[in-house]
């Protein structure tokens, strides 16, 4: 029986584990990790699983023909300008698609339901009762309406909440609004908690910033809208979200990403009491269902040629 072709893992973050479940899971092949040898031995690989890889390490694997994103981000390959015209894979998955899911309505009700100013009452040892709107007065704006987008809607909507959904291409989901590219305006125009889930391209590069603050709508509930960031921190300006929680522009915040990570101690954000800040765990990559995914997506490659979930890079998505 022929040695089947290996595997390279590159994980710029701590992984401690991983290695183990790969060779568990993938019993008959090498599993080589770059990061942690000083010079490994890739003769054999033909697949890559990679977080950050360093510059010029995945074109100087020679029979390499498939690269795996570890998360559902790929933007963090782009640092490469040398990487080699092969397919890219990004994650898709029940189990990380479910924990962005949680993560989404949990702070969209933390905002609604005030939960913020109860624990500042909690702390001050006040019993004190706010006025509460329901979770159907407000409407939730989804930017960036693809499959973890739409898994959110359906989520929110469960819940009663309106939902907005914008893309590029304005995808349809029934029971809510859909807007394209074009329809930006009036999508703002309608949304009281913007609910940010896109990827981090050229023209995403700082589009949540005072400009777009301003346009979002100020007929809720609330009288000022609510930010939620779990998509990219290069989509944010972080001075402009300071700004316009200091002006009233917004109400509050969830933010999940951070222009630099880990987010500095001496960052402004950390002063608001109206903002939750997370260190990037909105839907963090379970090892297992990485690497069962992984394994299928290798079967049915070697099987038939076939792979799902490809990266257009011309796109970045």
């Amino acid at each position: 029986m022929s040695k089947k072709a290996g595997i390279l893992l590159y994980l710029s973050f701590e992984a401690e584990g991983k290695r183990q479940v790969f060779e568990q899971y993938f019993p008959d092949r090498s599993i080589v990790d770059a990061k942690e040898e000083a010079d490994p031995d890739t003769t054999d690989v033909e697949y890559a699983v990679v977080w950050q890889p360093a510059p010029g390490m995945l074109a100087s694997v020679p029979g390499l023909k498939v690269i795996f994103s570890l998360g559902a981000g790929v933007d963090h390959l782009f640092h490469d300008t040398g990487l080699p015209d092969l397919p890219v894979v990004r994650f898709v998955d029940p189990d990380l698609t479910g924990r962005m899911v949680e993560y989404v309505v949990l702070q969209c009700l933390m905002h609604v339901r005030q939960q913020r100013h109860y624990d500042g009452f909690q702390r001050k040892r006040q019993w004190k009762e706010l006025e509460q709107p329901a979770a159907h007065a407000f409407r939730v704006g989804i930017l960036g309406f693809g499959h973890l987008g739409q898994a959110c809607a359906r989520g929110l909507l469960a819940l009663g909440f309106q939902v907005n959904g914008w893309s590029r291409s304005g995808r349809a989901m029934d029971g809510v609004a859909s807007f394209d590219g074009s329809g930006l305006d009036d999508f703002l125009a309608q949304t009281d908690i913007l609910v940010c889930l896109l990827p981090y391209t050229a023209e995403t590069r700082g589009l949540l910033n005072s400009g777009l603050f301003s346009r979002l709508a100020r007929n809720g509930p609330f009288g000022a809208p609510v930010l939620i960031n779990a998509g990219r921190g290069g989509s944010q300006i972080e001075d402009d979200i300071v700004a316009a929680l200091e002006d009233g522009t917004l109400r509050g915040a969830s933010l999940d990403v951070f222009q630099q990570e880990p987010l500095p101690a001496d960052s402004r954000l950390w002063n608001f009491n109206n903002v939750v800040i997370t260190p990037h765990a909105a839907a963090v990559s379970n090892a297992d269902a990485l690497v069962t995914y992984v394994k299928r997506q290798i079967e049915q490659f070697e099987a038939d040629g076939s792979l799902e979930n490809i990266v257009d890079l011309s796109r970045g998505y």
